[in-house]
């Protein structure tokens, strides 16, 4: 086996500026493997760390981590100086030659993907649904809990009171998770008619650092010349919706990493 491997972070165009590309995997310099219109971002590295046993490195959090941050780097910053077309993490191949021989064979392909990504940049959209907030708020979303809420105030004795809670109180569970659906469809599909394409993932577990249950986790390629409307159009969403059941995580650019999977399996 030879002593070197070669780590691809990602394709690019053949004039990208690699002098000014931050150290890559193992402190490991980036380089350009150029096959005609396409090139890849890559690095040299240790066969004996990334070959035999490299599956069982990968389950140690303390040995991926500082790779993955240092993958991510180098992709952030190609996304950055031009498109990009990411690859998967541990993307090895043999050789110089191997890498070549992937960008030659996949060239139309490659070059098709360089030229839609080029148009615009990622972000990422998730909602997360805030249910104390949103049951004091339901009345303004629901008809249903809005009437029942207003028929409980305007009871005319106990036993009437009590009976029309018991109806609020199943009206507020039936409609909780109903009006998050709806407000994160109708969010998307208003962020999707503002960017040139749009997906959904599966939506994340909350965790210790996140409040609420998300109800959307979506991502969209955002032409450049949109940023500003796509941004409008979340803090919108946010000045509408904060204080009444939802909070929104807006991030990015981000390499185009939702919009080239179907590219991106070249090893």
């Amino acid at each position: 086996m030879a002593d070197d491997l070669y780590y691809v972070y990602a394709v690019v165009s053949p004039t990208t500026a690699i002098e000014v590309a931050p150290p890559g995997i193992d402190g490991r310099a980036v380089m350009l493997v150029v096959s005609g219109d396409v090139a890849a971002l890559a690095s040299r590295v240790d066969a004996a760390t990334y070959g035999e046993g490299l599956d069982d490195r990968v389950a140690d959090v303390a040995w991926i981590a500082p790779r993955a941050m240092a993958h991510d780097s180098v992709l952030t910053w190609a996304g950055d100086v031009g498109a990009v077309v990411p690859l998967p993490m541990l993307s090895l191949f043999r050789s110089e030659e191997a890498v070549r021989a992937m960008l030659t064979a996949r060239r139309d392909e490659l070059v098709s993907m360089l030229a839609y990504v080029s148009r615009g940049r990622e972000y990422g959209v998730r909602i997360f649904r805030l249910d104390d907030e949103l049951r004091r708020a339901l009345g303004s979303f629901s008809t249903r809990v809005g009437t029942l809420e207003a028929e409980v105030a305007a009871a005319k004795s106990p036993g009437q009171g009590y009976l029309l809670g018991r109806k609020l109180d199943q009206a507020r569970k039936d409609e909780l998770h109903a009006v998050a659906a709806e407000i994160a469809r109708v969010t998307y599909d208003e962020l999707s008619a503002r960017a040139i394409a749009s997906t959904q993932d599966a939506l994340p577990k909350t965790s210790a650092e996140q409040t609420g249950a998300a109800v959307l986790n979506a991502s969209f390629l955002v032409a450049h010349d949109r940023v500003d409307e796509f941004r409008a159009a979340v803090t919108e969403f946010v000045r509408a919706h904060e204080r009444r059941g939802f909070r929104v995580e807006f991030t990015g650019p981000w390499p185009p990493y939702h919009f080239t999977r179907e590219s991106t399996d070249v090893r």
